[in-house]
């Protein structure tokens, strides 16, 4: 710094004037006076005059003299000028996205929008920064610049993943010590076949997969055990339960495509398959406790321990789980009578059973060919001395004894037994639990009415066709119980169950859901419905009768007993297909089919232009028989099995005990008054299923062109449904069944069925009439033509008998006798007798005519 002259500056005002002296001092260039003087323009206003050499009245004391501090005063104002000129110069460079040159330690201020240094928003204005604010000051020291600013030191790195790895060891040794040994008895994995016993619950209907013998480890032959061990764990008498080069080696042949050998030890496997609570699930948690227990197991237990368990209760394919029983199912012989080539080819199967049983079933040896090879290579390679010439000497996997199917499926047992299990799949349990699960199952079927409905059907269709077929169900109306059923004469012939799966048309079968329906809407049996066709209803065609009522007006029970097709349409009109559908739901029948027949048929649905098949209608009429209720059809009365912490029996599945009230127990009864005409009345469509001991309702069904013929029918205990279609052998199509009806062949096979199936059975009477609902006449009632009286002694007339109801035909002829009726082409439910039939319950019907108001108001028939 240097002094100048003491000339004072132009336009400047003097401070201390008339003090007489006064001193300059130089700053340096292009530093201009500090704004905070008071000799400063206004801010924005411009000097007027140039500032030349930067200088300064010298301050003087009260003496004219100098002040002492004066000079450290001007070199302060100096260094901030300085410091403000530095920071207007990095404000301006970091705007133009540099650094500041002078700024290494850190950023340089952002430059604000026009704010000089010597600004209010200077660095001592407001806005602005002291010295040493910011990151910008060269106080800062040097750091890290890019992305290494971001890395932790490494000291935190270290003390983290100590503090981790012990957390992480602490947890596992935890949990370790809290993982228990689950506790099972041999006894639950010594038998898992199950059996099937008949509805007594004593005789056995088939036993399904394979019991298990438990054999020592001594009588497993050395070759044998090294086989399985060369195949699953090379390493098991030397590990401590698993395996963590397998594990690594298994990822890697995985990912490779190589994978022979699986990560799990023959330890693990073991805890697996042999101890309660350690599922076959895939998931981390199972494969942890599997560990644990593995270790846990292989420190309390010795190597012979394990592996005689591990034999015991390993899946070899056929059925046969456990050493002796696949010696016995591949090889026919016991367990130490094999051969190290035969212990070689069944411990290769352990890999993948099921798998390699699909191939050789389907003549494709080679998945196990190559197993095989792979084992006694093996087998070589652990004990060189002992196994050194196998793969040359055998280079070729044994022959096995051929797979035959199970003779428990031949005949009609194959029938239940898919049956059973099907239903037992539907409620969760597989057939690979069946077959391994141990489990008692007590099917509903009774063994003598099996045999009773088998012998039914063939004895009274023997002289038809082959490609005739029937089928046959039994339930029981009381619990929904299929008691016995036909499906087919063997099942290893002919898997398809006629019972079961043939849905075929109703036909007239279905109507009495009609009534149903009709009857509780409030509608009585004694109302009067066409009785002469054709009847046009909406998006249907034209639908005939077999027959027409002479008159042209027919009552609810004799239009049930002669089948009368108008007369169901005018019902399925009056109350709407929904509320059809709904109960004929509601008795069992598929909804779905029911929805998918009233959308392409829509009226034609009410005579039967639906799909059902013989059990289904079998328990549908038992809303009948069992006072409005249902129960769901079900061939599975209960399943036992063990509790695997106790050991203790235990059901595992139960009975369904809950009925749904389809219709009113009055609408019952009064539509099973109907249903006794079709067998009782002398001209009823189904007077061949009457039994001469006990009372019968049912009903008969022809379809069009006799494609299908039906006799469905009950007793109070059981209800019973015979189904007869055509099918090409060739082309599987339907064809006509000829002179096939209803009334005929299904009628005989019935009748045959119920003699033997009520035999000892207690005679039960069906409910009396309660005469639900007010008449509801959609055809005029006729007037009946008095019967002039005879005292003819030869007249044996029955006054009970009413013949044609008195009413004449309109071209004044009687009704053609019984047989000389016909079918008409077109109509799906043909059932006719061609006989005009009076009223079939004496003169019961329409007393009060169709307008009249009855004193004593009957019941509607609806379900409360």
């Amino acid at each position: 710094m240097s002094w100048g002259s003491s000339q004072a500056q132009p336009g400047w005002p003097q401070q201390g004037a008339g003090s007489g002296s006064q001193d300059t001092v130089r700053l340096p260039q292009g530093v201009g006076p500090d704004p905070r003087s008071t000799g400063r323009p206004p801010h924005g206003a411009s000097a007027p005059g140039p500032v030349s050499g930067g200088t300064r009245q010298r301050d003087t004391g009260p003496g004219g003299g100098r002040r002492p501090e004066a000079a450290f005063e001007d070199t302060q104002a100096m260094l901030a000028a300085q410091a403000r000129d530095a920071r207007s110069q990095g404000d301006a460079t970091e705007l133009m996205g540099t650094r500041s040159p002078g700024n290494a330690g850190g950023r340089g201020r952002r430059a604000r929008g026009g704010r000089g240094a010597g600004g209010p928003a200077g660095p001592t204005g407001p806005g602005g920064r002291g010295p040493g604010d910011g990151d910008g000051d060269g106080d800062d020291k040097p750091g890290r610049t890019g992305w290494k600013r971001f890395l932790p030191s490494w000291k935190i790195v270290v003390a983290s993943f100590v503090i981790l790895s012990a957390g992480v060891f602490g947890m596992i040794a935890i949990a370790y010590a809290n993982t228990p040994i689950p506790k099972a008895e041999q006894a639950d994995v010594d038998d898992q076949g199950s059996v099937i016993y008949y509805g007594d619950g004593k005789t056995v209907l088939a036993r399904l997969g394979v019991k298990r013998v438990v054999v020592t480890i001594d009588k497993i032959p050395r070759h044998v055990q090294d086989a399985v061990i060369a195949a699953e764990n090379r390493s098991f008498r030397e590990d401590n339960g698993i395996d963590f080069k397998g594990m690594l080696r298994s990822a890697w042949s995985t990912v490779s495509g190589t994978q022979v050998q699986g990560a799990s030890t023959i330890t693990q496997q073991m805890v697996r398959n042999y101890y309660d609570g350690l599922s076959q699930e895939r998931s981390v948690k199972r494969k942890i406790t599997e560990i644990f227990v593995a270790i846990k197991v292989d420190k309390t237990l010795s190597k012979d321990q394990i592996l005689q368990q591990y034999l015991n209760t390993i899946y070899f394919g056929r059925g046969a789980y456990g050493i002796q029983a696949a010696a016995q199912a591949f090889f026919r012989k016991n367990v130490d009578e094999l051969t190290p080539e035969q212990g070689a080819y069944l411990a290769g199967r352990i890999q993948n059973p099921d798998a390699f049983d699909k191939a050789e079933n389907s003549k494709d040896l080679s998945a196990t060919q190559r197993r095989y090879d792979y084992v006694i290579k093996g087998m070589a390679a652990i004990d060189p001395p002992k196994y050194g010439s196998l793969p040359a000497k055998s280079p070729t996997a044994p022959k096995r004894i051929t797979y035959q199917q199970k003779d428990y499926y031949q005949g009609i047992k194959g029938y239940m037994i898919t049956e059973v299990l099907k239903e037992l799949k539907s409620r969760s349990i597989s057939q690979e639990d069946v077959e391994r699960g141990g489990f008692k199952i007590y099917s509903t079927f009774d063994k003598d009415l099996m045999i009773a409905a088998k012998k039914a059907v063939q004895e009274n269709t023997s002289s038809l066709s082959p490609e005739i077929h029937t089928g046959l169900a039994a339930v029981d109306p009381r619990n929904g119980r299929v008691i016995a059923f036909y499906g087919g004469p063997n099942f290893v012939k002919r898997e398809w169950n006629d019972a079961f799966m043939s849905e075929k048309q109703a036909a007239s079968a279905f109507k009495p859901y009609v009534l149903a329906a009709w009857l509780e809407e409030g509608n009585s049996l004694n109302s009067y419905l066409l009785g002469k066709g054709p009847i046009t209803a909406p998006g249907t065609n034209p639908i005939k009768n077999s027959h027409d009522i002479p008159g042209g007006s027919v009552n609810t029970i004799r239009a049930t007993a002669e089948s009368i097709n108008t007369a169901f349409v005018q019902m399925g009109e009056e109350v709407g297909l929904d509320k059809v559908i709904e109960i004929a739901a509601g008795a069992g029948i598929s909804e779905k089919n029911l929805k998918e027949t009233k959308e392409k048929h829509s009226f034609a649905l009410t005579i039967g232009s639906g799909p059902v098949t013989p059990v289904q209608q079998a328990g549908g009429y038992s809303i009948f028989a069992n006072e409005g209720k249902h129960f769901q059809n079900h061939v599975v009365i209960k399943v036992v099995g063990r509790d695997k912490t106790t050991g203790k029996k235990v059901t595992v599945l139960k009975e369904s005990s809950q009925p749904t009230q389809v219709i009113s127990r009055e609408s019952a009864a009064d539509a099973i008054v109907a249903l006794q005409q079709v067998v009782k009345d002398p001209r009823g469509t189904g007077r061949a299923a009457a039994l001469s001991d006990r009372p019968v309702a049912g009903k008969t069904g022809t379809n069009d062109e006799n494609k299908e013929a039906w006799f469905v029918g009950f007793t109070p205990q059981l209800s019973t449904a015979v189904g007869m279609y055509r099918q090409d052998k060739k082309t599987n199509a339907e064809e006509t069944l000829g002179d096939i009806q209803g009334a005929t062949y299904p009628t005989r096979v019935w009748h045959a069925f119920m003699v033997e199936a009520m035999k000892g059975q207690e005679v039960m009477q069906f409910p009396p009439r309660a005469n639900v609902g007010s008449d509801k006449n959609l055809a005029p009632k006729p007037e009946p033509t008095p019967t002039p009286t005879t005292d003819d002694p030869f007249d044996t007339d029955d006054p009970g008998d009413l013949g044609d109801d008195g009413f004449p035909n309109e071209d004044g002829t009687q009704t053609p006798p019984p047989g000389e009726g016909e079918c008409v082409p077109g109509d799906i439910s043909c059932d006719s007798t061609g006989e005009d039939t009076g009223d079939p319950d004496g003169g019961d019907i329409g007393t009060s005519g169709g307008a009249a108001i009855d004193p004593n108001p009957r019941p509607s028939g609806r379900r409360p």
